[in-house]
């Protein structure tokens, strides 16, 4: 089974990448770098190369060694590694991790394979690891699971760190994350109009922007959490249309009427249909990280779901006023309504779980100002007449909803005003004014007017250079001194290893097409940092490779001080 560490030696926009593990800091400063006795000669080589990388990764060994503690101490995050698809089992060295006073940021971080299952069950790890501040999926390429000796592992990956990174890969994303440079995209409120974002993540795709972070709000939450269950354009839509075709249904709509003391409906209509796109999946296992808004009316405040039953908290998302009933929170029983009453556009949450930049795309429908000044009193008898009357000049006057309603959004329009002049924010609007509410039944054409829109931007951004400076990296390839993150993996069952020779002594011939392709290419000199001699100039770039020997890899990441994904509670 090949490291991890070496994918995340090339990602997107990352800067130079040092990996370093026991063995190689022995062949480099001599078999006794580790004693204690060469505590400042360590240090001091370690601090040189922090100056000179934009990240160093540590790989630690398997047990408890000297080695495994310098990786902790000099930590700012830790990774756990872990199988998605094994046992959430706690190792050894993670409760040795959890006693200790270690200050760092613990993130958890699993890895699945591409041609397997979706991630599942996360909240088992998160649960047996309550000291984890947040998570991430990683979707591997089939090289990751191989079994290589160590000599073919350099081979295959200093070819494919001659290609260029993907930027849209999982390992690009961990490293936008840790280094500070997630690109978060927020959907808005605006029922029917929101249709628009499907067609705006496709032209998004087609630009080449990825994204690391996705929230909404009301119709957003329900799209973005589509978008982070699929990842995939083409099912998102064909998923997103269904449900859409689903709500012009006047039979369910009419089935579902009740008798108007909290609301209209009695929402349960609305619930299967959000529930037979979800099922019962929940919000920690969709792939890119997510989180939806909703109106706390228990405790008069907003909540930000990144955790629990994914269709109870898009359904809570989406709940008018007088249409729905509120939904009771299965955590500690608050009402929960529309999150468009506090937040139509929650840009300003997602700078505050990390984000770098946040693409903001807002459905929301405009007030009409052109309205009569009727003077001090209205007569309604007055309103009936210029209703009645053919001949009577038309006057617009807002009704008692309409009064409610505005009322309600109060809030959400001035904290919108302030998102739209932050300097963080890339603020979409798509021409949709001529869509109602209730629009579902024009679904491919509001889409088409959202792709249409945002293949315009887009272009617009990338050639003024906005594109270039989102996916820039926030502190360029300077040199200069490096924070700490640390990482540790979760250990695997032992019938189940899938590397190294005491269990798995027979190398895989299993290859991928791209691999055998960059395994026929021409070879390169390859900086190998355990071939280099211990008096080699401590200064200098290298890259090393992981131990191969061990059940599982243990990662430390040393990297610039950053603003991690740490996802609030709801």
């Amino acid at each position: 089974w090949s490291h991890p560490g070496f994918g995340i030696q090339h990602p997107a926009g990352a800067g130079p990448i040092l990996l370093l593990t026991s063995d190689n800091i022995k062949q480099r400063l001599g078999t006794a770098a580790l004693d204690s006795l060469h505590e400042y000669r360590l240090s001091s080589w370690l601090g040189q190369q922090e100056d000179v990388h934009r990240i160093v990764l540590y790989q630690a060994d398997s047990t408890l060694t000297p080695w495994t503690q310098r990786c902790i101490r000099q930590a700012d995050c830790i990774l756990i590694v872990g199988l998605g698809e094994q046992e959430p089992t706690v190792g050894e060295l993670e409760r040795m991790l959890e006693r200790s006073a270690v200050r760092a940021q613990k993130q958890l971080v699993l890895l699945h394979r591409e041609d397997g299952p979706a991630p599942a069950r996360t909240v088992d790890w998160l649960n047996m690891r309550s000291w984890c501040s947040g998570h991430l999926h990683l979707c591997c390429p089939r090289r990751i699971f191989s079994r290589r000796s160590l000599p073919k592992l350099v081979e295959l990956y200093e070819r494919v760190c001659q290609r260029p990174p993907d930027r849209h890969s999982d390992f690009s994303r961990l490293a936008r994350v840790l280094t500070g440079n997630a690109i978060a995209l927020v959907l808005g409120g605006g029922g029917a109009r929101g249709c628009a974002q499907v067609g705006i993540i496709r032209a998004l795709a087609e630009s080449g922007i990825p994204v690391d972070m996705v929230g909404g709000t009301s119709i957003g939450a329900f799209m973005g959490a589509l978008y982070a269950e699929e990842r995939n354009y083409s099912q998102m839509r064909i998923r997103a249309k269904q449900w859409a075709e689903g709500m012009t249904s006047m039979v369910k709509t009419v089935l579902d009427l009740t008798y108007p003391v909290t609301s209209v409906f009695s929402g349960a209509g609305f619930n299967s249909g959000i529930y037979s796109v979800f099922k019962d999946r929940q919000i920690e296992d969709l792939w890119i990280p997510a989180f939806a808004i909703t109106t706390d009316i228990s405790a008069s405040a907003m909540r930000v779901h990144t955790d629990g039953s994914l269709w109870r908290y898009v359904r809570a998302s989406m709940s008018l006023s007088g249409y729905m009933p509120p939904l009771c929170d299965p955590k500690d029983g608050h009402l929960l309504m529309d999150g468009g009453y506090i937040n139509n556009l929650p840009a300003d949450v997602a700078r505050s779980m990390g984000a770098k930049v946040v693409i903001a795309i807002d459905v929301g429908s405009q007030d009409e100002t052109d309205l009569t000044n009727y003077g001090d009193a209205l007569s309604g008898w007055w309103l009936l007449w210029k209703r009645w009357n053919p001949l009577a000049t038309k006057v617009k006057v807002l009704n008692m909803a309409e009064i409610q309603t505005r009322l309600a959004y109060v809030c959400c329009v001035r904290q919108l005003e302030m998102v739209r002049n932050s300097d963080y924010c890339e603020y979409l609007r798509p021409p949709i004014d001529n869509y109602g509410t209730l629009d579902f039944g024009k679904f491919d054409e509001i889409c088409e007017v959202g792709y249409q829109h945002g293949r315009t931007v887009f272009d617009i951004w990338g050639r003024s250079g906005v594109l270039e400076k989102m996916l820039q990296d926030r502190q360029g390839t300077s040199k200069m001194k490096a924070g700490d993150v640390s990482a540790w993996a979760a250990p695997s069952p032992p019938p189940r290893c899938l590397h190294g020779p005491p269990l798995c002594p027979d190398e895989s011939d299993y290859q991928t097409e791209y691999e055998e392709e960059l395994l026929d290419g021409p070879r390169d000199a390859y900086a190998d940092f355990q071939s280099a001699p211990a008096d080699a100039d401590p200064g200098s770039t290298s890259v090393s490779c992981p131990d191969t020997q061990g059940p599982w890899a243990e990662l430390a990441l040393r990297a610039p001080p950053c603003r991690p994904l740490g996802l609030p509670a709801a």
